[in-house]
């Protein structure tokens, strides 16, 4: 439910800070994922139980509702009003709420692992050594604070010796497998029009602030301010030469490449990024790079050919770099190694990136338990490993098997809807029924294990220990390139609160660790299982239909299998849900409002996901009548069990990035935005034309 590109929830990121220079690997750029994941785990110093906390006695923490606000007027609150009200946000997160309740236990799980491997010789003890040493030399703390920076200089080193253009692609190209930044983002996916074979493809990147809006709006001056000076402090520690004078030179030059990035409503659109260009070609598409160079210092020079995905920004972004001194382009180099290394060097490193990326950009106040990025560490460079171990403790067999059944459900509840959609043609649904058909499943976690094998960990080495995790992973990436898609190979490890769909494999994946409550409960009410988990469920097949993942088949090819009618209908449709979306007020946040077109697929996903998991609650009593519990009818539990998913807590700053970066609308938007559209929800709670939430039938968005 997520969206593509977030590399954090993937098993498979780089184990150094997170940093946009480096694209995104595999699947994830095809991914639609459940949640937008936060780069923060938090909660506090110590480990939660072992056993997620149940809801209630059938689901519901009633004791969370707040009985006294009308459904029709504030429905989250109606729901989660008490626990709002009750519930501080940790002081090492910018936002709180049911996902990482769950990625706390997630995460005390995976510590109580990771601090249970014995430390021995990582070369010939086997994998959990490896994981001791890669944790273990993360949490030794003194080592690493009398080492300071050493472990940056031969990078800078390397940077200050860099005579030409020439010389910096080189390194732009080396920091696919290892550290430092680029103007362009490599990474290796299935190819979206030859599902089959992995391809490689090439994205903007460049931004130290993310996304292009932060350099272009005017409301985020002050945050433009403040990165420079953040630029010039990074430098300064780095020892780097006229920090304050390269600290404007680099904001300046990154402003002309925002300039030329495409939007994000124009990077989700999968019609206009796929552009094949051979090696060769590059020259003179993009004059002004050295592409050659580029690529042989990747390790891609093998590849016949290139998937483009802002293909027209490549140009500009090129011609920037041709146009810029190399002192300029050296500074930058050097302050995105530092910013991408402070994480793993002395604590005045470490507290300068959290000052500015986690407490000023998020609002967050206090740093990660030191364990916590330990975990963290260790999950992003050996992740199955870890799962593989994390699913014999915590993953029971009959949660798989109520999942099966669950997904069998809601899977027919859409072919039945699919079946009696007026606004479809019987051409474009034989293709919707054929792709429905196609979905694969995968559920808890892989049946066969990433092998570790290759991977060189030394005790006491974070530095080095990091930069050969990411070699390993992109070496392990681009030797795939016009090979055969591995399609058994998950894009999450076991242990990640998360789901998602996958356009180029047509399959839905859901991790063990978000099949617990308040997801999925085996014990709680159906209804509840069916609003949670259900809608989950109902929400990544979407992705499979909605405005993005429509375009590929059954097959996973990318393609135009729509009438031009049909389409017509869809997108009219679509175009009036992004307007709801979009008339969502912040009132803390004047001026900030939803990208209706970002996020698109989120908001069809949630409203079709929900619509389809009701039909096939109803379907699943089977001509009875549900039974009520505690005066709550079937279906209003059904539509309290999604509320009750998307509890969600926000400081405002972390809003405010989420309502620019993300393609996710926010979760207290989410828990009750798509019920407004689904006539059912007014039955259940008896909503009038009188209530604020109201929308009139004939307004009603009716996609799925």
């Amino acid at each position: 439910m997520l969206c593509a590109a977030t590399t954090l929830v993937l098993a498979l990121s780089a184990p150094l800070a997170a940093n946009e220079n480096h694209g995104c690997m595999d699947a994830a750029c095809d991914q639609q994922l459940l949640f937008a994941a936060e780069n923060a785990s938090g909660g506090g110093d110590s480990a939660p139980a072992a056993d997620a906390t149940r809801y209630g006695t059938w689901g519901i923490d009633t004791a969370g509702m707040d009985r006294s606000a009308k459904p029709g007027a504030d429905f989250f609150g109606f729901v989660n009003g008490e626990w709002a009200k009750n519930t501080p946000i940790p002081s090492d997160r910018s936002s709180y709420g049911s996902f990482m309740v769950l990625r706390d236990l997630s995460e005390a799980r995976v510590r109580t692992l990771v601090e249970g491997y014995a430390l021995g010789n990582p070369a010939k003890d086997g994998e959990s050594a490896k994981i001791a040493a890669l944790y273990r030399g993360f949490m030794d703390e003194a080592a690493i604070e009398a080492l300071g920076a050493k472990p940056l200089k031969p990078h800078l080193a390397v940077i200050s010796k860099v005579k030409d253009k020439a010389a910096m692609a080189e390194l732009m190209g080396r920091a696919n497998g290892g550290i430092g930044g680029s103007f362009f983002g490599a990474f290796v996916s299935d190819d979206a029009r030859n599902p089959d074979q992995y391809a490689l493809y090439l994205g903007q990147s460049g931004l130290g602030l993310g996304d292009r809006e932060m350099y272009l709006d005017a409301k985020f001056a002050p945050q433009r301010e403040r990165y420079q000076a953040y630029v010039e402090q990074m430098l300064t520690m780095a020892g780097w030469p006229k920090a304050k004078d390269s600290a404007a030179k680099i904001v300046a030059m990154e402003t002309r490449i925002a300039q030329a990035h495409w939007t994000r409503a124009e990077s989700r659109n999968r019609d206009k990024t796929y552009n094949p260009a051979t090696l060769a070609e590059m020259d003179a598409k993009a004059p002004g790079f050295p592409w050659a160079t580029f690529f042989k210092a990747a390790g891609v020079d093998g590849a016949d050919r290139a998937v483009l995905r802002q293909d027209s920004a490549f140009p500009k972004i090129a011609r920037v770099f041709a146009e810029t001194d190399l002192d300029t382009l050296k500074a930058w180099q050097a302050f995105h190694t530092t910013d991408e290394a402070a994480p793993l060097l002395s604590k005045a490193f470490v507290d300068a990136e959290f000052e500015f990326r986690n407490k000023f950009l998020s609002g967050q106040p206090e740093q990660r338990p030191r364990w916590k990025r330990g975990v963290a560490f260790a999950e992003a460079a050996m992740g199955e490993a870890i799962g593989r171990d994390y699913v014999q403790l915590y993953f029971p067999a009959e949660s798989k098997a109520k999942m099966d059944e669950l997904v069998t459900n809601v899977k027919a509840a859409m072919r039945a809807r699919l079946g009696k959609l007026e606004w479809m043609g019987p051409a474009t649904r034989a293709e919707a029924l054929a792709k429905l058909e196609n979905f694969g499943l995968k559920i808890g976690h892989p049946d066969k294990w990433r092998d570790y094998a290759g991977l060189t960990i030394v005790n006491g080495d974070v530095f080095g220990n990091a930069q050969r995790s990411r070699q390993f992973e992109w070496d392990y990436r681009r030797a795939r390139i016009g090979q055969p898609v591995d399609k058994a190979e998950w894009g999450m490890t076991p242990q990640t609160v998360n789901a998602y769909y996958s356009s180029v494999k047509n399959e839905i994946v859901f991790p063990a660790a978000i099949l617990q409550p308040p997801f999925f409960d085996p014990k709680a009410d159906p209804a509840v299982n069916y609003g949670g988990i259900g809608g989950v469920i109902g929400h990544e097949i979407i992705h499979g239909f909605d405005d993005q993942g429509r375009k590929s088949d059954g097959k996973g090819v990318l393609r135009d299998w729509w009438t031009a009618e049909d389409a017509a209908r869809f997108e009219a449709q679509a175009t009036k849900l992004g307007a709801q979306y979009e008339a969502y007020p912040f009132p803390q946040l004047p001026g900030m409002h939803i990208n209706g077109r970002v996020a698109m697929g989120e908001n069809i996903g949630d409203l079709g996901g929900l619509t389809i998991a009701l039909e096939a609650y109803r379907r699943s009593l089977g001509g009875n009548p549900a039974p009520v519990i505690d005066g709550f009818s079937g279906e209003q539990r059904l539509f309290m069990g999604w509320a009750q998913v998307w509890r969600t807590l926000w400081r405002d700053d972390a809003l405010r990035q989420q309502l620019v970066n993300g393609t996710h609308s926010p979760g207290h938007i989410r828990a009750f935005a798509p019920l407004r559209n689904i006539d059912a929800w007014y039955d259940a709670f008896g909503i009038t034309q009188a209530d604020p939430l109201w929308v009139a039938p004939k307004d009603r968005v009716r996609i799925w």
